[in-house]
């Protein structure tokens, strides 16, 4: 075995801070500083004077060639002491002040440090740098005990771009999805949750996946000599190293172990910090996004406001707006905004989260090696929950708001119904699913967590739109598509029951009319799902009649719902104005959740379409088809309401008069009034249980402990939106 040396080039010292970009990249007629001026293009700086190059020298400052050391007027040169200077080096103006923060004082100036080739703005404080090069570092900045901060003339600061000369293998991908990097996509700055779910999803699509690289890589160019920068009011202290990092205004890094090729976006509004121990790799942080204690990320994006905390480990993954995780590791994971993950013992791998998610401790999903073949990979709707101690095989794929009871799942797992309760008896040896459990037990918990994910989100510009209701497109179209399900399982189990042979049309027919009709007979039923589970044992349906029941309710409270609030903000006083923007296609439009933000499986198409063809501005163009999305999304999603309600009373929107909606009004504040009560009841068991209530002493105690119910400022709040919606309800009453 070979071992080779170090490679250890040596130099002539009066090199130092210069040839910043190698000959062979230089353009013609260009030096070596031309995009540091087109950075930094300031000229108000002036050479030397020889008495400040004698006080400078007093002070125990040095530089090989003090005519590359620039200045300008009004600096006080005294504030510079025991520097060392490298190639050309531009100082803003330094004075007699101070700057605090977090009530830290530090002089304005320049002391114990070596700079090199570096652009310093006004009013700077840099002290204890051991080196610090090829920086342009803006005003007001605060910079102290740092070993070393580079930047390298070939710098990508996070993006997935290689410069003049560079081979392919240097490119940074993250591996999204799937361990084998099947899925993986480029990084970039501003990337969106909804396009890394586009160019992981569509994978066949050789033309569109070449079309987002050339989207990719026209954002860029592939110029050597690119500077790191500082952006004003950024405090940077107690760090190892940055190198080729990026950092936006008023960031705050401190105790820091390593940051390179970083994009740290911060600004005055949305400040992003790191802090004690953490190591950042090649990666992309949103504004307002922070990590610190410990963190270890590696091939990675943050989007705004997302926070990684407490020895978290983030590898070759996308977390979405308003995210936390701490304390786990989450490797291989393209995760959509509002995401929870805070316990050391939990461990997600090769995932599709798609938002308002929630890990809980010892929840292990991760490819489990159960084939000899590639690792598998876990897709999962919104609102996916995994409980304590649960163990996933993949491949698996989940509903919107499903909850996973506490087991070891011996098989991979495709459950269509959302809002489901999914359990593992060991002791039957059944899989037991539960549809619509959340509506049925814990009406408070869905309603405040939609509320909560609204109130969490930090974000200044609301782009791109997030849907946070639970009811919303998407989970409708699951839960249509469920009743479906129940008719087939329930039909199925009565034929087999009665020793019958039938068709699925036949199960459907039958299961619907004894759902429909109440039977006594379906309590008696043993209903079974199939492709539930990848294993021979019974997957049982329980609860199918209540779930049945709660889930047309919920379609009617939706479909409703919509229609009162588009008619309410356009001012429409009669069926035959909502007519006019209804479409005469009755069909349900199929959504898809990308990123956070739902549009129609034809939208998408159509945009899909565009980028291949290249008719679309690169991800501009693509962003900007999501803002068009988004000012349609109110409007079509009461199109897709009354598509769902024509669909459940199968009825044409002929029968669509102000009798029909006076009737169907009433109904929606009926279900309205029972969801209130619903928060209610499911709140009021913890205040009713006798063994959650035996470790207080005393009502005071309790109360002191969880506050009191009669106070609880979520159930309040339910009843005074229930207040209004009455009150907006009558007024719609009487208009009609």
């Amino acid at each position: 075995m070979i071992n080779e040396m170090n490679q250890i080039r040596k130099h002539k010292a009066d090199q130092l801070g210069y040839n910043f970009i190698p000959a062979s990249f230089l353009p013609e007629g260009k030096d070596e500083y031309y995009l540091r001026f087109q950075q930094n293009p300031a000229t108000d700086y002036r050479p030397l004077t020889k008495q400040e190059i004698t006080i400078l020298q007093s002070n125990r400052n040095r530089s090989g060639n003090w005519d590359d050391i620039l200045v300008r007027d009004g600096i006080d040169i005294h504030l510079i002491e025991e520097c060392t200077f490298y190639g050309l080096v531009r100082i803003g103006k330094l004075e007699q002040y101070f700057l605090e923060f977090s009530e830290v004082r530090f002089p304005v100036g320049l002391y114990n440090s070596q700079i090199v080739s570096c652009d310093i703005g006004d009013n700077v404080s840099i002290s204890n740098v051991k080196y610090l090069s090829h920086y342009i570092i803006e005003e007001d900045v605060i910079i102290a005990n740092v070993n070393e901060m580079t930047c390298t003339s070939h710098s990508k600061f996070g993006n997935g771009i290689i410069k003049e000369g560079e081979k392919e293998n240097v490119r940074i991908w993250v591996e999204l999805c799937n361990e084998n990097g099947g899925r993986k996509v480029l990084p970039f700055d501003g990337m969106l949750a909804g396009d890394a779910w586009l160019w992981s999803k569509y994978r066949g699509d050789k033309k569109l996946m070449d079309a987002f690289q050339r989207f990719t890589e026209e954002k860029f160019d592939t110029l050597h000599g690119y500077y790191g920068t500082v952006g004003k009011r950024t405090v940077i202290k107690n760090t190892h190293i940055l190198k080729d990092v990026k950092i936006g205004t008023d960031a705050y890094i401190k105790g820091a172990n390593k940051l390179k090729n970083l994009t740290i976006n911060s600004n005055e509004k949305a400040k992003s910090q790191i802090g004690e121990g953490c190591e950042m790799v090649n990666g992309i942080m949103g504004v307002g996004s922070r990590a610190f204690y410990g963190v270890k990320a590696v091939r990675f994006i943050l989007s705004p406001f997302s926070q990684l905390k407490y020895g978290a480990r983030l590898i070759n993954s996308y977390l979405g707006e308003n995210a936390t995780v701490s304390c786990c590791e989450v490797l291989n994971s393209l995760i959509f905004p509002a995401h929870e993950q805070h316990h050391n013992n939990s461990f997600l791998c090769a995932a599709l989260v798609k938002g308002q998610s929630n890990m809980a401790a010892g929840a292990t999903i991760g490819s489990n090696h159960n084939s000899r073949g590639a690792d598998g990979e876990i897709q999962a709707g919104r609102g996916f929950w995994p409980g304590l101690c649960v163990s996933l095989k993949h491949n698996s794929r989940f509903a919107s708001f499903t909850m996973i009871a506490k087991g070891n799942y011996p098989a991979e797992l495709d459950i269509p119904f959302p809002f489901s309760l999914i359990s593992n008896e060991e002791h039957s040896n059944k899989l037991v699913v539960m549809p619509a459990y959340w509506f049925m037990y814990n009406m408070y918990a869905i309603q405040r967590n939609e509320r909560k994910f609204a109130e969490r989100d930090k974000r200044i510009d609301k782009f791109p739109l997030i849907e946070f209701n639970c009811l919303a497109p998407d989970t409708i179209n699951e839960i249509y598509q469920s009743l479906g399900l129940l008719e087939l399982f329930t039909g199925k189990a009565f034929y087999k029951a009665n020793k019958m042979i039938g068709s699925d049309a036949d199960y459907m027919s039958k299961g619907k009319s004894l759902l429909e009709h109440h039977s006594p007979v379906i309590s008696g039923l043993d209903i079974r799902a199939d492709g539930f589970e990848n294993s021979k044992r019974p997957v049982q349906i329980i609860k199918v009649e209540e779930s049945y029941i709660v889930y047309k309710k919920m379609l009617r409270f939706y479909a409703g719902n919509e229609m009162i609030r588009y008619i309410t903000e356009h001012s429409i006083t009669d069926a035959q104005q909502l007519l006019q923007v209804i479409e005469t296609n009755s069909s349900i439009q199929e959504w898809v959740n990308a990123g956070g933000l739902l549009i129609t499986k034809d939208r998408l198409n159509q945009l899909l379409s565009e980028a291949r063809e290249n008719k679309i501005n690169g991800w501009e163009g693509v962003h900007n088809f999501y803002k068009t999305c988004a000012e349609e999304y109110p409007l079509q999603k009461m199109r897709h309401a009354v598509s769902i309600l024509l669909h459940i009373d199968n009825i044409n929107s002929t029968n669509i008069d102000n009798s029909f909606l006076r009737d169907l009004f009433q109904q929606t504040l009926e279900i309205k009034e029972w969801i209130t009560k619903s928060v209610y009841h499911s709140k009021a068991k913890d205040y009713k249980n006798t063994f959650k209530n035996m470790v207080y002493d005393s009502k005071d105690e309790l109360e002191s402990v969880l506050g009191s119910f009669e106070d609880n400022s979520f159930i309040i709040q339910q009843n005074e939106e229930l207040a209004v919606f009455k009150e907006q309800v009558a007024i719609l009453l009487k208009t009609l």
